[in-house]
């Protein structure tokens, strides 16, 4: 491995152009093939129209609820990351994993290596990121507003961006005005709690500093989205709803995506231990009643409270609830559609 700038041999960045570390996690590179996935399940979330382009592998951020790890763990590059890790003392989730020569990658999958029947001058929408944020801090935000600016000038694509963060204007002003209308940016904002939020998304900006950045973006005419994600299980879902709704001011986000929490691999475990430590045994017991060991019908009757009391408050054409539905409710599901419900899963892909 090496440094991207100077390519020195190091497991770990180790001059002044690409840091040491990120949010006082150390950065680690790794080569990759590919930044763009072309036909990326995000298309059945809306997320996109295909594609989609990550230039990380593992975040700035450590949110409990994350599932990305149990993703990309197999991966070989990733198996010698986290023996490279282990031997700073560090788990995978401590560590962040940037792409050796991202934006080169990006070029060329536009170029040299274009599928043949990827259209690039067709109107379609990119997502960014489905592994890392975006925008988590500077150096990521300049790599990211490169990356789109790649994007727009070899196609004719929109490109939606998700984040954390609360840097997302700078991202805006980094963007060609000419390519204004291309962007369209999403913070998420899974609760609008400041002390939950601090206990199970480590390193993220306030709640109130994520929506102060997303009010300068509508107010001054850039296109928003909004992402209530993941919804932890509530005592008064109506007025959760009602209060979120508001609060990322509907009437300015061309859709709401919202869903509830789903956890893979320890993230269950994590997330109520991070809710228990931080003073919130209330939620914790919440989460445990509809996650845990047989807990299937409570966790089938949460995902509808919530779409349930979400759909009170967003019209349908805006509403976009993400919701993993097995056979035996899938027919509940099917009958929610036309108020916004998208099916995920195999059966409905």
């Amino acid at each position: 491995m090496s440094c991207t700038s100077c390519s020195s041999p190091s497991p770990v960045s180790a001059c002044q152009a690409c840091p040491t570390t990120m949010g006082g996690k150390p950065v680690f590179e790794i080569d990759s093939k590919t930044v763009i996935s072309f036909r990326s399940p995000f298309k059945h979330k809306k997320m996109c129209d295909g594609p989609t382009f990550t230039l990380g592998s593992i975040c700035v951020y450590s949110c409990t609820f994350c599932y990305v790890i149990s993703i990309i763990l197999k991966q070989a590059a990733i198996q010698g990351i986290k023996r490279a890790a282990a031997l700073l003392g560090k788990n995978l989730e401590e560590v962040v994993i940037r792409r050796r020569k991202a934006l080169k990658t990006l070029v060329t999958q536009l170029t040299v290596e274009k599928p043949p029947d990827v259209i690039l001058k067709r109107k379609m929408v990119i997502y960014t990121s489905p592994l890392v944020d975006a925008a988590a801090n500077m150096v990521l935000v300049k790599e990211t507003a490169e990356a789109c600016k790649i994007i727009f000038e070899l196609t004719n694509w929109d490109v939606r961006v998700l984040s954390k963060s609360n840097l997302l204007p700078k991202l805006a002003e980094l963007i060609p005005e000419k390519h204004k209308h291309r962007m369209i940016y999403g913070v998420s904002t899974g609760t609008l709690d400041e002390d939950l939020c601090a206990c199970i998304e480590q390193g993220t900006p306030k709640i109130s500093k994520r929506l102060k950045s997303l009010y300068w973006l509508q107010d001054y005419g850039y296109r928003t989205f909004g992402m209530a994600c993941p919804i932890l299980p509530q005592e008064d879902y109506d007025s959760y709803a009602r209060r979120m709704v508001e609060t990322l001011r509907i009437d300015k986000c061309e859709h709401i995506w919202v869903e509830v929490i789903n956890l893979r691999g320890d993230s269950f475990t994590a997330t109520c231990e991070a809710l228990n430590e931080g003073g919130f045994p209330a939620e914790a017991k919440r989460l445990s009643d509809v996650c845990g060991e047989g807990s299937k019908p409570a966790w089938e009757q949460y995902a509808r409270d919530v779409f349930e009391s979400f759909a009170q408050h967003i019209p349908p054409e805006k509403l976009r609830f993400l919701q993993y539905a097995d056979p035996a409710n899938a027919a509940w599901w099917v009958q929610r559609e036309a108020k916004g419900a998208i099916l995920l899963g195999e059966i409905f892909e």
